[in-house]
């Protein structure tokens, strides 16, 4: 049973993590007046669970009966929260003072805003924007995502160039601000992604249903990165490679989506060898099993297509082609 309904519910996600809660959960207790505040403990098995009833009597506390991932965790978490807004937030976050007001602000003046991001900086080194999600994704034409602020691995110094609020193509599941009507409508994150990209999948399917995605340089938060699983690992390059093609194949409108994926999957025949001699031969085998896990899904994922795909939904062009060969950022 969903609990008595509150306007906005900032809902962090742990496995293991009572290390982050420890550090970061004070901050969002303190700056979240305004909230309710639960953790969904996806089947740690570490003591989070009795740290939280201990420390933090005011947490709500919700158990899932094993661990789901992030997509599937949140799914199971959220059928039993109440809520006009969902603010789904990483434990390895701190938040700022005035971190939800601009978000709330900007929902009540456009009921077409489904999900929101603030700006994503890094807690390691907060002159610099995070990977993340950065200063709101974007997507380019082949289904690359990156971010303002960041492409790839190159980060931007905050200068205080994306101080605005503007429409965004996809919101960093890391402080990921939506609506709680449009995720159920949506039927919330795709659970066979498991993590990554899942959140780019969700804001992609929102956008053909003619919502919009928004961002807000009014509200800051600051990102650790890398809590669950670092950049260097293959088990993340395999997920990226196979949830980022399954995502093209449901939001891609037709007749360009067979040329671009069969496009897609040459490019990243090509990058896996940069990614051998970049990051070890593991990961040039997971680039190999994303492509063996994308045809393994294939069926569900064209059942998972909606009725209608936007034709223009990217930003740019060849972003791979002109960061890597032209040195752009």
């Amino acid at each position: 049973m969903r609990e008595e309904s509150k306007n906005l519910a900032v809902v962090i996600l742990n496995w293991n993590g009572k290390n982050w809660l420890q550090k970061f959960l004070p901050g969002v207790v303190r700056f979240s007046d305004d909230a309710e505040i639960y953790v969904i403990d996806n089947h740690s098995t570490d003591d989070s669970v009795e740290f939280l009833k201990q420390k933090f009597p005011s947490v709500k506390i919700i158990i899932n009966d094993k661990n789901y991932g992030f997509a599937g965790g949140y799914n199971e978490g959220l059928k039993k929260i109440n809520a006009e807004y969902y603010c789904l937030l990483n434990s390895d976050v701190e938040v700022s003072e005035n971190w939800i007001k601009p978000v709330l602000n900007l929902f009540k003046k456009d009921s077409a805003i489904s999900a929101i991001q603030p700006k994503i900086l890094s807690f390691n080194n907060k002159q610099y924007f995070e990977f993340a999600g950065a200063a709101g994704g974007l997507i380019d034409n082949l289904g690359y995502p990156y971010c303002r602020g960041r492409i790839f691995d190159d980060l931007e110094e905050d200068k205080g160039q994306y101080n605005e609020e503007t429409e965004i193509f996809w919101a960093s599941g890391c402080c990921f601000f939506i609506r709680s009507n449009d995720f159920w409508e949506q039927n919330g994150f795709d659970e066979r992604f498991f993590a990554h990209q899942e959140e780019i999948d969700l804001c992609w399917r929102l956008i053909n249903s003619g919502k919009k995605v928004f961002y807000t340089g009014k509200s800051e938060v600051y990102h650790v990165g890398g809590g669950t699983l670092n950049k260097q690992s293959a088990q993340k390059t395999f997920l990226n490679i196979r949830n980022n093609l399954s995502m093209m194949l449901k939001n891609l409108p037709f007749p360009k989506l067979i040329w671009l994926i069969f496009f897609r999957l040459c490019l990243d025949g090509v990058a896996s060898f940069y990614f051998a001699y970049k990051n070890g031969f593991s990961h040039l085998w997971a680039v190999a099993r994303g492509h063996f896990g994308f045809y393994a899904q294939l069926s569900g994922t064209l059942k998972r297509r909606q009725k209608h795909q936007k034709s223009h939904y990217y930003q740019t062009k060849w972003l791979i082609f002109k960061h890597f060969l032209g040195g752009k950022n």
